[in-house]
């Protein structure tokens, strides 16, 4: 018998009949059920009635009357409030809900959310505790919710806690995944909010009202030209020292009241004992020097920018920074690397998460840019191969990293057990991206990631690892396996030369040739000398290689050649001769000069592939004098 809806609620008999018959068809038909329907309509013949009743009242109901009341509820007769609906435990109503109006509707939110890669057990439990009491209360169908409905849902579920201490932190992760279901089907616009920065109101609450206000100020107007990430980073430095100023100095009225003896240099000191709230252990001193710098930074921008708050002048100097210890990347060694690697392909705990750190190893991603990875992000270059399209990253660049088939195989594999959904916001450009890395309807975050590699390194038997150091072990093998400084930059995405350097200083093949050579040199002068003294022929310096062709500082004479190592750098009177001003050459030179000038081609020519740009600028300078010298020798 079909039902109306709560707005215009059939008389009370023909719910009563209509409730009677779902018990016979049913087989739970028992005369304590039906009397308790009696009794009920008999003193609300309108459900309507009952749902105005206060919360004790309608929690009063007995065992026997609860059946009627989900009856009403699942037919779209009753609509019997949240503060209700959240006392009650309706997990029985995956039984009784299968003949009832809200079936298919609970249907498609129960496929959409499988596809989506939640669990049976997380999907009915999500099933139970929002969608179908949203279902219930609004009396809308599931294409029909909105935002609002879940927010009310929400603020209810604060109403219960505030009424009765009961925790809720059960139904709003419930909601959250029920507004990524939503959203995934196209009924609601917005994923669920998950973490962000705390506003600077709140995180500045221990920073004196006057410097607060100028703090954040600065924080508001750095957001113009920043990443949120950055801002949130100086944000949290800048409070560091708000919260000093409020300890030592309570009545500071302004930033342009700080005095260095008396605020700048204490808190320098306090540095040195500063202790990081998370571990609580003293703060590194790349920390101390990120507080110090943000701190400068401060004051000399609003210094710069001609605020009234600025100090009259300048407090803090280059050398108040703390130096850092210039430090090796900290790369796997192999063994390290293999055993990692194992665990991650063959013990994963979170599948897709070990998936990304092994495409992170293999291709020398930063975690922001791995996360960032698209859909499409694999390129098929015709006569190139296959190419891997890193998003803006760290510098703000974008660049392309050749593929094998290894690495494409695994791709297909991530995309095979990746969650499928609707586009999601680019956090950067608010356009609809579909990401690499999903699950459960939403992004992977760095989070996961993070204790996927906690986990793996521990089956492994490993100390504490971080995903940047497998960057750092992928740019090493390239080190290793002799890979040029510009093909090194490209593929990580450096923008100086100098920071893919940090990298050739961890195996420079050229040390090791001049210690072996150096090395055997010093053993043979401890060895009987030979009947007119040790001779050092041309192949010990050379490894019996073409000089031209020697990892070494070289420079073309107009006698012959000189050979230096690296570290020494270029000799300073290296073709003094030919640069200087006095110097004329003759007819009678022009061969020599000739052979030298092709000499010093070469040597150019090999000091840009090994990356050598001021060894190569040298050598270009030397033929540019050549040049000069053989023009004057032929007209002469």
């Amino acid at each position: 018998m079909p039902l109306a809806t709560a707005s215009a609620p059939s008389p009370g008999r023909d719910l009563h009949a209509a409730y009677l018959d779902y018990l016979h068809r049913s087989g739970r038909g028992n005369s304590a059920y039906s009397w308790a329907a009696r009794v009920f309509f008999g003193r609300w013949p309108d459900p309507r009635r009952w749902a105005a009743e206060p919360l004790q009242v309608r929690l009063s109901a007995g065992s026997s009357t609860r059946p009627i009341i989900t009856f009403l509820m699942l037919h779209r007769a009753l609509q019997p409030g949240y503060d209700y609906l959240l006392e009650r435990k309706l997990s029985s109503i995956w039984r009784e809900i299968t003949d009832s109006p809200l079936a298919g509707d609970l249907e498609r939110f129960m496929t959409a959310a499988a596809e989506l890669g939640f669990t049976d057990r997380v999907r009915f439990a999500t099933g139970s505790q929002v969608p179908a009491r949203l279902l219930i209360q609004t009396g809308r169908r599931l294409d029909r919710l909105t935002l609002a409905d879940l927010n009310a849902f929400a603020a209810a579920c604060h109403d219960r806690e505030q009424r009765t201490g009961k925790g809720h932190k059960h139904y709003l992760a419930a909601v959250s995944n029920t507004q990524r279901v939503l959203f995934h089907l196209g009924i609601v616009d917005e994923l669920p909010r998950s973490g962000g920065p705390v506003p600077f109101t709140e995180r500045l609450a221990d920073v004196r009202p006057p410097i607060r206000e100028t703090m954040i100020a600065y924080l508001e107007r750095k957001r113009a030209t920043c990443q949120p990430k950055t801002v949130s980073a100086l944000a949290t430095r800048l409070k560091h020292f708000g919260k000093f100023l409020a300890d030592i100095d309570p009545g500071l009225d302004s930033v342009a009241h700080l005095d260095r003896r008396k605020h700048i240099e204490p808190y320098l000191t306090a540095l040195v004992d500063a202790v990081n709230s998370k571990n609580d252990e003293v703060i590194t001193v790349a920390d101390r020097s990120r507080r110090v710098l943000a701190l400068t930074g401060f004051l000399t921008d609003i210094t710069e920018w001609g605020w009234p708050e600025a100090p009259p002048r300048k407090l803090l100097f280059r050398d108040d920074t703390p130096k850092l210890p210039q430090t090796l990347p900290r790369y796997l060694p192999v063994d390290v690397d293999r055993r990692l690697t194992e665990v991650l392909v063959e013990q994963p705990d979170n599948q897709l998460a070990a998936c990304a750190l092994r495409l992170q190893r293999a291709c020398g991603l930063r975690i922001g840019e791995l996360l960032d990875l698209e859909l499409d992000c694999v390129h098929e270059v015709p006569d190139h191969g296959s190419w891997l399209k890193i998003p803006l990253g760290k510098l703000e660049t974008e660049r392309m990293v050749p593929i094998d088939d290894d690495i494409l195989t695994l791709i297909d594999h991530i995309i095979a057990i990746r969650s499928h959904g609707r586009p999601m916001p680019h956090p950067r450009y608010r356009r609809p991206a579909q990401f690499l890395f999903t699950h459960h309807g939403r992004r992977l975050s760095q989070n996961a990631v993070r204790a996927e590699l906690d986990r793996a390194a521990q089956a492994a038997g490993l100390d504490h690892i971080t995903p940047h150091q497998l960057r750092h072990t992928y740019a090493t093998a390239l080190v290793n396996a002799g890979v040029s400084l510009q093909a090194l930059m490209a593929m990580l995405g450096h923008m100086s030369a100098e920071m893919s350097l940090r990298y050739g200083r961890l195996f420079d093949t050229t040390v090791r040739a001049e210690y072996e050579r150096a090395l055997e040199l010093a053993k043979q002068q401890t060895r009987t000398p030979a009947p007119g003294g040790i001779s050092l022929p041309l192949t010990d310096i050379t490894g019996g290689a073409d000089w031209k062709d020697t990892p070494l500082i070289k420079s073309r004479l107009a006698c012959g050649f000189c050979l230096r190592a690296p570290a020494q750098g270029a000799c300073t009177y290296a073709n003094i001769c030919e640069h200087c001003p006095s110097f004329h050459a003759e007819a009678s030179s022009l061969p020599i000069l000739a052979a030298q000038r092709v000499d010093a081609e070469a040597l150019a020519h090999d000091a840009e592939q090994r990356g050598w740009i001021a060894e190569a600028e040298r050598h270009q300078r030397l033929i540019a004098r050549l040049d000069t010298l053989i023009t004057k020798a032929q007209a002469g």
